[in-house]
């Protein structure tokens, strides 16, 4: 998704949907140092079970975080290849300095 002639803007509007939340971010920065389990991230998110799961939810769902069961405990981690995946959007938005586009007058 590095170019933006092979941008999937869906794919890139459900990763950023998911990603325009403050909980859903605060998540994100609480994982950035590695994988959590959600009673860590309630902790951190300062928020409850609940709340966390459904924001976890959205996530997973987009693709941003990975899941992995150990017995009762459920723990995350960002999946790396989406951080990548992300900062290929934001290259192909990048303006290119090219000429002003000219009006219809």
């Amino acid at each position: 998704m590095a170019t933006a002639a092979k941008l999937d803007l869906v794919r890139a509007a459900r990763l950023f949907h998911a990603l325009s939340d403050p909980t859903r971010l605060r998540l994100l920065l609480l994982l950035r140092r590695g994988e959590r389990c959600v009673c860590d991230l309630m902790d951190g998110a300062d928020a409850g079970q609940s709340r966390v799961s459904f924001h976890l939810k959205v996530l997973k769902e987009a693709g941003i975080i990975v899941d992995r069961r150990d017995g009762r405990w459920v723990h995350y981690h960002v999946h790396p290849e989406v951080l990548s995946e992300l900062a290929g959007v934001l290259d192909a938005v990048e303006p290119t300095g090219g000429a002003v586009a000219q009006c219809c007058r």
